[in-house]
């Protein structure tokens, strides 16, 4: 690693065996996933999980999320009762975390779980990190690739730009394609909204309670570096806008109106305002009907005061 950057490496054989050899040695690397870059390691290794908190600068009672390739594995490391399993066995691999009872015996990390008798577990739907899953033969714990609280990296450069010194080596697989972070359900109950929508899974929205009970809900999260504006049908004096259908801007979620399309190009438009020489964000107003519930949600803590 060279004083200030992560080597990036393409997609490839190479690049997964030098990233497991990195997490077998108890190091962490960020791999792509379907929904955004994560920051990987052996979630049974007390040492190598501090060393995601270290890199993101994490605070310690905020869980991670561990990977694993099947349902199989999972069982392994959680419990699950038949609705659990119902939704495993229909939306993995894919964006969808499932916090059930932590498995005792299971030898993962007490880090991982920031103190809960829970875990957060998901199987990923993409070539990079099932291959990493495969070459190390370990579950992974691997939240967003970024410092802590900034906007969630779809881009191997939005990695390499926030955790610039922190970590040896990002695998780039091209942007991501979901584009926001998974689903989270415990209990029958969507706590943290995601790709998968509520419709989508046939499952209620959980009302908050005001304590960490997974990853995902801190109430500033996602946020740029600067002050962000919601709802805005046009350009303020000093703003970047990011358009959304009908309203345009200096960039735009999508010109169509398309929240699929919308959802994918969030963060990347984040991160381009973020660069931008103007002093402040704006962004238009987005519909909160199905997946625009979850962008919605991202937008609201990145625009929480810090």
């Amino acid at each position: 690693m060279s004083p200030t950057n992560p080597r990036i490496l393409p997609y490839g054989t190479a690049a997964i065996a030098e990233a497991a050899e990195v997490i077998r040695g108890g190091g962490c690397v960020a791999v792509p996933t379907e929904t955004v870059y994560g920051l990987a390691a052996d979630a049974s290794d007390s040492r190598a999980v501090a060393g995601i908190y270290e890199a993101k600068g994490r605070p310690s009672f905020n869980p991670l999320i561990v990977h694993v390739p099947e349902l199989a594995a999972a069982e392994t490391i959680a419990i699950f009762d038949d609705a659990a399993r119902d939704l495993a066995r229909r939306f993995w691999p894919g964006p969808l975390t499932l916090v059930l009872p932590l498995r005792p015996g299971a030898e993962i990390a007490a880090l991982v779980t920031a103190g809960l008798d829970t875990i957060a577990i998901r199987v990923p739907d993409h070539r990079a990190m099932q291959a990493l899953l495969d070459a190390t033969g370990l579950p992974l714990a691997a939240p967003s690739a970024n410092a802590s609280g900034s906007i969630s990296p779809t881009r191997a450069a939005h990695v390499a730009a926030s955790l610039a010194g922190r970590i040896p080596l990002v695998i780039d697989d091209g942007p991501t394609p979901a584009g926001l972070e998974s689903t989270i359900v415990q209990d029958g109950r969507i706590l943290r909204p995601g790709p998968l929508d509520a419709a989508t899974l046939g499952l209620e929205h959980a009302a908050p309670e005001g304590r960490i009970t997974a990853p995902g809900q801190l109430a500033s999260h996602y946020a740029p570096g600067k002050p962000l504006r919601l709802n805005a049908r046009e350009r303020e004096p000093g703003e970047w806008l990011i358009g959304f259908g009908g309203v345009p801007g200096d960039d735009t979620l999508s010109i169509r109106g398309d929240l699929v399309e919308a959802a994918a190009n969030l963060f990347d438009a984040l991160h381009r305002a973020d660069a931008s020489p103007a002093a402040r964000i704006a962004v238009a107003p987005v519909p909160g009907t199905g997946i625009g519930i979850a962008i919605n949600d991202r937008l609201r803590r990145a625009a929480h005061p810090r």
